[in-house]
């Protein structure tokens, strides 16, 4: 017997290692806008003095302009290298064995698999059977909940006061609840500040989405100082770099210039390309996101997303989505995009049509 593979990791694939470049990819919800110019200003400033040196040990910069922001206290605010680095660590600091990760389901496909890589054990939740009842997140004696708000991959936005219920349903010492706000520009609310009000509540956000900066992996949490402590234990030192950490602070104190434009665009588009997937009795689901799932015309979204790769676009097949049963879900951009998207989606429409009368 060896010592690697863990038996617990045998099951775990990596991420996305089947994939192949495409020449438009709508697939992965970054911001296809681009990114905010003082994020170029800011890399072409860095010195080489700062490169060479480690970065801060707990990125303060970034903590600094989280709390100037929000308007809260700096002790308040953990940062990682992306909001699933705060997953991570925070389903670590919550583990004991046979702990439990619950969560509404369909949502982030990386959660079972960071509960999983952590040990514990991962608890799913049909999706409209935990909105109606949100005490069934709780029969499995979870030590960590997961919310994804507004959701992926569905977009849908549970109601503030389904969440308010939630956290009154817990008790005291009850489980950790990550409430990942990775699409919360989007949708225009967030409850930011109710990290710092309640205990053991995590509130997570990320710079991959609406700040257009996937390529730096940075993103930042909000709790009580206790959950913060425990999770930058957890996380280690070093572990956002210089640039990412700049980058991440710049595009936090600038959110409502650069960003806030280019979200107002995303939403009047996805709108646009709502009604238009609509026209197409392809039953778009209703989104708070940057992106729209919708049924698989064919029935099968593996091979309809393949379809539309071979054509030049990738979008992402999903199975077992409430409503459509199988589902695409396309990343909304730049109008000339979602053109080019919508012509290739019209070819496949066309050559179905033909295979079906043939």
């Amino acid at each position: 017997m060896t010592a690697l593979p863990r038996e617990d990791y045998r099951s775990i694939e990596l991420y996305g290692s089947h994939q192949t470049q495409v020449e438009l990819d709508l697939s992965d919800n970054t911001n296809l806008w681009g990114t905010n110019p003082a994020i170029i200003d800011l890399m072409r400033s860095m010195s080489v003095e700062a490169l060479a040196r480690y970065p801060e040990v707990y990125a303060d910069t970034l903590r600094d302009a989280v709390a100037e922001r929000f308007n809260i206290g700096k002790e308040c605010v953990t940062t990682g290298a992306g909001s699933d680095d705060l997953l991570d660590s925070a389903f670590r600091a919550a583990f004991s064995p046979g702990s439990v990760v619950s969560f509404p389901s369909p949502t982030f496909s990386m959660v079972s698999t960071l509960a999983r890589m952590n040990g514990l054990e991962d608890h799913a939740v049909p999706w409209e059977s935990a909105l109606a009842d949100p005490s069934l997140l709780l029969k499995s004696k979870p030590a960590v909940v997961y919310i994804c708000r507004p959701n992926n991959p569905t977009g849908a936005l549970a109601p503030e006061d389904w969440v308010e219920r939630l956290l009154g349903l817990r008790g005291p010492g009850g489980p950790l609840v990550v409430l990942d706000e990775a699409y919360a520009d989007f949708a225009g609310e967030t409850m930011i500040r109710r990290g710092i009000q309640t205990p053991s509540l995590l509130v997570v956000r990320t710079t991959s989405k609406a700040s257009g900066l996937a390529g730096i992996r940075c993103g930042f949490g909000v709790a009580k100082e206790e959950v913060v402590l425990e999770i930058e234990k957890s996380r280690g030192p070093y572990k956002v770099a210089r640039f990412a950490m700049e980058a991440a602070a710049t595009a936090v104190l600038d959110a409502d210039e650069w960003t806030a434009q280019m979200v107002a665009k995303c939403v009047r588009n996805r709108e646009r390309l709502w009604s238009e997937i609509s026209k197409r009795d392809l039953q778009p689901l209703g989104s708070r996101t940057n992106f729209i799932l919708f049924a698989a015309p064919s029935g099968s979204a593996h091979d309809d997303a393949l379809a539309l790769r071979q054509d030049g676009v990738a979008i992402r097949p999903f199975s077992d989505i409430p409503i459509i049963g199988e589902g695409l879900r396309v990343t909304v951009g730049p109008w000339p995009l979602m053109t080019r998207f919508l012509n290739v989606l019209d070819r496949h429409l066309s050559l179905l049509a033909d295979k079906e009368a043939s």
